[in-house]
């Protein structure tokens, strides 16, 4: 036997093919793909290894080729611009899986595997849903979310096509003609060229195939003739995904939190005022949130997130409990329009919107004075003033503004805790009109006050 390798037959060559096709594998290395046609399509993954929050940045600039920054950065600006971005960072976490996994978490939540990645995505998307319907109305704001849009869009799909482009015939047709890399010949004293050689019977023991050759082809015989073996391709393995990690119950107790602060606050809703409503649903919303913490000793566990939440619970019903008492939780337009002094009360309320006091047509008279006074829990207050009259003004805002006459053209001045004392002579110089004490309290907003003019 000579240390030749025998040439391989046309009958050989195409059994070989035959077998790689039928099992799926791919042709020798070096014949690689026809030029010109394009690269598998990549499908959009989240990216489980560069993630800030839930991998979706990370999975689109793997996808096109780009860096994650420039969509995390366009992507926030469409969240605070239009809520465009909240939306759709949130259906994308929703509905697409990690590059390890087959399972998008609205399958889990569909399923009752509520976790808090799940939770969040879906925050996300109806804050977004909510920011974006505040703002249909403001053509500027949507133009600019859908000029950025299309951009990011287009960078995307020009990065993610720009590899895909037709290989240069000359260099395609050159690879093509290339002659196939020599193999280094078997070593002196080594096995035969062939395993062990048929038997003329056609009984056989073993596997047949070459030594050394083609890679990944043997053909087992039989003794009713041969079959096709399994090709052993040389592959790496898939990496296992990641695990999970232990169940946990910070999803169900957020849930929880939720319906019960919802249930507090919708059972006290019409009887009771605002800064109550809301203190009875948050202090619900603590209660289950507490307990979770407590379960969660015994059984699962909650994490950092439900103690951030419980704390932000706190700090909410804090600032609930002191909101004045005359808020209601129904919002009111009142205007008030007497034209006697007999028609004027001494005390007017609003709980929650915009009150208005003209006092234009009451005549109080020489050396007559005339007490009354308007009390806002939230909103705005609007009071005019007779021409002729003079006015004792007290002003008291919690948290807003004050307008008097001659400060229209003055900007707002909005802080807390602001208050007024002051004394408006009539325009005309005269005391006929008499005089009118005026009390005005605002626990939220603004109040302000005009000289009628006629």
């Amino acid at each position: 036997m000579t240390d030749q390798q025998p040439a391989e037959t046309e009958t050989e060559a195409a059994i070989r093919d035959a077998l790689r096709a039928a099992h799926g594998v791919p042709g020798d290395p070096a014949d690689g793909p026809e030029p010109g046609l394009p690269a598998e399509e990549r499908k959009f993954r989240r990216d489980r290894r560069q993630k800030k929050l839930g991998g979706v940045c990370a999975g689109l600039g793997r996808h096109c080729d780009m860096d994650p920054v420039i969509f995390r950065i366009g992507l926030a600006v469409l969240a605070i611009t239009s809520g465009i971005g909240l939306v759709f960072y949130g259906f994308a976490w929703l509905f697409t899986p990690y590059e390890d996994e087959e399972e998008n978490e609205a399958r889990r939540l569909l399923s009752g595997r509520v976790d808090g990645q799940a939770l969040t995505a879906v925050l996300f998307a109806l804050v977004g849903c909510g920011v974006f319907l505040t703002l249909l109305n403001n053509g500027g704001a949507l133009t600019f979310a859908a000029v950025l849009t299309l951009l990011l869009a287009g960078a995307g799909y020009w990065s993610q096509q720009r590899d895909t482009l037709d290989a240069d015939p000359v260099a395609a047709q050159a690879a093509a003609d290339a002659p196939p890399e020599a193999k280094a010949p078997p070593v002196a004293g080594g096995p035969s060229w062939w395993r062990d050689p048929i038997i003329k019977d056609g009984t056989h023991e073993g596997i047949s195939g070459y030594f050394w050759g083609p890679v990944g082809l043997d053909v087992e015989y039989q003794v009713a003739g041969h079959r096709a073996g399994i090709p052993r391709e040389a592959s790496v393995p898939a990496p296992p995904p990641k695990p999970r990690g232990p169940r946990w119950i910070g999803g169900w107790v957020f849930l929880f939190a939720l319906l019960a602060g919802g249930l507090g606050t919708g059972l006290t809703w019409e009887g009771q005022p605002l800064g109550t409503t809301l203190q009875v649903g948050l202090a619900c919303a603590l209660g289950v949130f507490g307990l979770g913490i407590a379960v969660s000793a015994f059984l699962g566990r909650t994490g950092a997130g439900s103690i951030v939440l419980a704390v932000l619970t706190a700090g909410l019903l804090a600032g609930a409990a002191a909101l004045p008492e005359n808020i209601t939780t129904h919002y009111t337009r009142t205007e008030w329009i007497p034209t006697t002094v007999a028609d004027v009360r001494p005390q007017y309320e609003v709980g929650l919107g915009t009150g208005k006091l003209d006092l234009s047509k009451v005549d109080v008279g020489k050396d007559k004075t005339l007490q009354t006074g308007v009390e806002v829990g939230a909103g705005d207050l609007r009071v005019v003033l007779p021409k002729d009259a003079t006015v004792r003004l007290d002003v008291e805002v919690g948290v807003g503004g004050i307008v008097l006459p001659g400060d229209e053209n003055k900007d707002l001045d909005i802080a807390p805790g602001q208050e007024k004392k002051v004394t408006l002579r009539p325009t005309s110089g005269g005391d006929g009109g008499g005089t009118i004490d005026l009390r005005l309290e605002v626990g939220v907003g603004q109040a302000k006050v005009t000289r009628a003019t006629s």
